[in-house]
């Protein structure tokens, strides 16, 4: 069953095994809010056990570009289409939140982001591949972000 996740009264519904659920859960609220005044779109979130399609493109887009298999357990996903950009998002329980943008019409503006919520230790998977940059954040904390821009087709 799916959610619109509330960036004024953040809550953890969905995301209580995470460690960091509090981080997690402002990190998510930062997103929906980030949509929401961005785009007037309502981010909303399934259960990831409920979202098998969007986890199975999230992975191969993962494995074929970087050769990357995530252990932690996903919890909850995202995938919609603002404008001319398609995007799907996967909130694991170890703190994790990644996204795909995926530009419709421009091959040139296609990338995986990632996330890390404050109080997690960056993943084994994405040790020593990349840098992390910080950022601040009224909801989050302080978000470390990275990414890399996809080659393919998806």
């Amino acid at each position: 069953m799916s959610h619109i996740v509330d960036f004024k009264n953040v809550s953890t519904a969905g995301l209580e095994s995470s460690p960091v659920a509090e981080a997690l859960a402002g990190l998510r609220a930062n997103e929906a809010r980030y949509f929401m005044n961005k785009y007037k779109h309502e981010f909303t979130v399934v259960p990831a056990s409920e979202s098998q399609e969007t986890l199975d493109y999230v992975n191969r887009i993962l494995k074929e570009e970087r050769d990357i298999e995530f252990a932690a357990k996903p919890l909850e996903t995202s995938r919609f289409q603002v404008e001319n950009i398609q995007f799907a998002y996967v909130f694991y329980e170890d703190g994790l939140a990644l996204n795909v943008m995926y530009t419709v019409d421009d091959p040139k503006k296609r990338a995986v982001g990632f996330k890390l919520s404050e109080g997690m230790e960056v993943p084994q998977e994405l040790e020593g591949k990349f840098k992390f940059a910080r950022q601040k954040s009224k909801l989050a904390g302080t978000i470390r972000g990275s990414f890399f821009v996809i080659k393919g087709e998806y």
